[in-house]
């Protein structure tokens, strides 16, 4: 039922700006926890960006003051902008979503999994390549 498919990678130059797009089936961005990571050969999965479900949002430092993290709670539909892209940002790109506490809480980033705290659905992924 809960369904993310993610859209918009592409091969780009360094410097340029991409902006992939999640979109979501069973899962309302607007109340739940969502975020993207990123993952490159050989290394371990990273949280880039992260949004609550009341719009606050959280970075990994490698990406802060280039990507930015929204929703459209309308459409249902979460967005990465990528901007001033380095070929360090090379990965394959996935959009998570984890429920929030009963409160409604979202963890920021970093992101370290536990029993309670864990993203349970993932898209499938969207390449990003930055020459």
């Amino acid at each position: 039922q809960v369904q993310l498919v993610e859209s918009g990678g592409g091969s780009v130059a360094a410097g340029g700006s991409l902006r992939l797009s999640c979109a979501t089936s069973g899962v309302t961005p607007s109340n739940n926890c969502m975020a993207w990571f990123r993952q490159s050969p050989g290394k371990e999965p990273e949280g880039v960006a992260a949004i609550a479900t009341d719009s606050s949002t959280s970075y990994a430092d490698s990406v802060k003051g280039r990507f930015t993290i929204s929703k459209d709670n309308t459409k249902n539909i979460l967005y990465l902008q990528m901007d001033g892209l380095e070929p360090e940002d090379t990965a394959m790109y996935y959009c998570a979503a984890d429920r929030p506490l009963g409160d409604g809480y979202c963890y920021p980033l970093p992101y370290t999994p536990t029993e309670e705290h864990e993203y349970n659905y993932w898209g499938q992924g969207t390449q990003v390549t930055v020459s």
